[in-house]
């Protein structure tokens, strides 16, 4: 009896050592003092997110069985890196797009192919900034806020200017024959706009456009989503006055923005909340802010056709595991500060990279899906503009465009 007593005492007392070193080991994991992790040396606060139940979503998002998307056709393949968004000017020439080296570009056909036309910052310079394919990676984040990071843009078909929503120096414009973009507005009451993501124009000359983040930059985006921060606003930019106002804030990643094609709304996409937003400009319900869309990954930008309709990217796709963890801010806040690369943290949720673009009415009903599920041609999609006949998409992370005929 004596021997068994003394056994269940070791026993109890070896468990207790366990659960200790367990309660160690979260403790270092929390802290990370070492920053091994995906979100060490950053101020990581997890919050819950106002999102959609995933089954919810899925069950009722039509599925594209023929993966159309995957048929589309690589363009300019290493000739263009990361062409976030495509434009047309007022005589229909281009595309244009803003890359991640900080030029934005012009194609003049097969002759003279891809041409600068503009550049956002005055500091730009072929050494520093022109890395080739590497724009698109890690080695040119250092580099972004000098060099620049044109987003989203839009021509003014009356004036044949180029607006640009640039990630460090906010909204820009550039005339009919490029050069050096000038700043139109970089903050609001003596608060820098930290990351300007796309914009569109009103008929009456305002700018409506996305500042993504008060906390992160553009850089920093993945920690806006994996944090679930809510500190980002859609601004307009009045150039009569050259005042800036407050349009909405505390918004999920507010990303890509698109006027109606009557003026009397605009749609704007959340991503870290993946949905479709539509904000009332004119008429009764002025103001007003109501949900168009539940999305089943992760929206970028928005674009119209020339039928009112809207083409809204998508990066793909939300998984049952990562809505565990946002409904869990407290199992991100673990989950994240393992010391594993993000890449492998996303492959364990199953999460997976290809692309999902899809047409919307203007009553947000589903026109067409489009997927390419095995990310054959796009693994990250940023827009895609209808024009010619054909489907433009852009991607903010690789180094092409893809085009597709459409319909």
């Amino acid at each position: 009896m004596e021997k068994k007593t003394r056994l269940e005492h070791e026993d109890g007392r070896l468990q207790q050592h366990v659960v200790l070193l367990i309660a160690v080991v979260l403790g270092f994991v929390i802290m990370d003092p070492f920053h091994m992790s995906p979100v060490g040396g950053h101020d990581f606060k997890p919050v819950r997110n106002d999102i959609a139940p995933y089954d919810e979503v899925m069950a009722s998002w039509p599925d594209d069985n023929l993966s159309r998307l995957g048929s589309g056709n690589l363009e300019h393949v290493d000739q263009v890196f990361g062409p976030e968004s495509l434009e047309f000017d007022p005589l229909g020439n281009g595309p244009y797009s803003g890359l991640a080296d900080g030029r934005i570009v012009k194609w003049s056909g097969e002759d003279r192919g891809w041409e600068t036309f503009a550049l956002v910052s005055q500091k730009w310079s072929e050494k520093l900034c022109a890395t080739g394919k590497d724009s698109t990676t890690y080695k040119q984040w250092k580099n972004e806020e000098v060099c620049g990071r044109p987003l989203g843009l839009r021509f003014d078909k009356a004036s044949g200017n180029l607006y640009i929503a640039d990630a460090y120096h906010g909204l820009m414009v550039v005339g009919p024959d490029g050069g050096l973009a000038r700043p139109l507005t970089t903050e609001i009451d003596g608060k820098p706009i930290l990351f300007a993501n796309d914009l569109d124009i009103h008929s009456n000359g305002s700018i409506y456009f996305t500042d993504t983040s008060m906390k992160y930059n553009r850089v920093n985006h993945f920690f806006i989503m994996l944090e679930g921060e809510a500190t980002g606003r859609l601004l307009r930019y009045d150039p009569p006055t050259k005042s800036t106002h407050v349009v909405l804030d505390g918004l999920a990643f507010p990303n890509g923005v698109q006027i109606s094609k009557d003026q009397s709304f605009l749609l704007f996409t959340e991503t870290t909340n993946c949905r479709l937003m539509k904000l009332w400009i004119e008429g009764e319900k002025k103001g007003n802010v109501e949900l168009v869309a539940n999305l089943p990954g992760f929206p970028d930008n928005i674009r119209i056709n020339e039928k009112g309709q809207f083409w809204v990217a998508i990066d793909c796709c939300r998984t049952k595991a990562q809505e565990v963890l946002i409904n869990n801010p407290w199992m991100r806040s673990v989950y994240f500060r393992l010391p594993f690369r993000m890449q492998d943290l996303a492959r364990a949720m199953g999460m997976k990279m290809y692309s999902v673009i899809s047409l919307f009415d203007d009553k947000g009903q589903i026109l067409d899906v489009l997927d390419d599920k095995q990310g054959i041609v796009m693994k990250l999609v940023s827009e895609v503009r209808e024009a010619k006949g054909m489907l433009w998409i852009g991607t903010v992370a690789h180094n092409h465009i893809a085009t597709l005929p459409y319909p």
